[in-house]
C-alpha cells in the first residue's frame, strides 16, 4: 500500500523522533518552548503580518525562498522549489497558483524546454517578502533587547557555535544580504 507524501513525511518524522536520545528530546523540548515563546507569546507581529498577507504557509515559504538574496538569479522550476522546500510538486503548484493570482510571482516559459514553466518573483512579491522579513527581524530584535547582557552573551555563544555548521552559516549570510537591501 502506498501512502500520500504527507503520510510518508509523518512516518519519517515519527521514526526520527523515536530514535532521538533522551538528551536530544530534552533539547528539542527546550528549543520548542523557546520558539513557541518567540513566535507566539513575545509579540508575534510577523505571524500577524503573514496572516494579514493572506498567504498560506506553503505560499509564504515559496515566496520567501524566491525572494532569496541571489540578485538576478534565473526563475525556478517547480520541481526545484519542491526539492528545496521538501514538499510535493502538487503543493508547489497550488502555492504558485495562489501567488500568481496575487501577482506576487509570474510563470515564464523555460528557454530550453517549452513544457517547463519557471517561477519568478515580481517586484510586488519582493516587497511583501521584504516586509515579512523586516517584521520577523523586529520581533527578534525586541526579544534580544529584552534579555539581560549575560543572557544575550550566552545566547550569542550558543548560536555562534551553531553557525559553524555550513547550512547555518549560509542562512546567516543570506539573512545579512537580504537585510542589506
Amino acid at each position: 500500500m502506498q501512502g500520500t507524501t504527507a503520510e510518508k513525511e509523518q512516518v519519517t518524522e515519527t521514526g526520527a523522533a523515536a530514535q532521538a536520545s533522551p538528551e536530544a528530546r530534552e533539547t528539542a523540548a527546550r528549543l520548542g518552548a523557546f520558539l513557541r515563546y518567540l513566535f507566539v507569546v513575545a509579540g508575534g507581529e510577523h505571524l500577524r503580518a503573514i496572516e494579514e498577507s493572506g498567504l498560506g504557509l506553503t505560499q509564504c515559504k515559496t515566496l520567501l525562498m524566491l525572494a532569496g538574496p541571489e540578485e538576478g538569479k534565473p526563475p525556478c522550476a517547480g520541481k526545484d522549489i519542491a526539492e528545496r522546500l521538501q514538499i510535493s510538486l502538487a503543493s508547489v503548484s497550488r502555492a504558485v497558483d495562489g501567488l500568481a493570482r496575487k501577482r506576487l510571482v509570474t510563470r515564464v516559459e523555460d528557454a530550453d524546454d517549452r513544457r517547463v514553466r519557471r517561477v519568478a518573483i515580481t517586484d510586488k512579491g519582493r516587497r511583501l517578502a521584504g516586509q515579512l522579513l523586516a517584521t520577523r527581524m523586529a520581533d527578534m530584535e525586541a526579544f534580544a533587547s529584552s534579555l539581560t547582557p549575560a543572557q544575550r552573551r550566552k545566547l550569542d555563544a550558543a548560536i555562534e557555535s551553531l553557525l559553524d555548521r555550513e547550512e547555518m552559516a549560509v542562512a546567516m549570510d543570506q539573512l545579512k544580504e537580504m537585510k542589506a537591501r
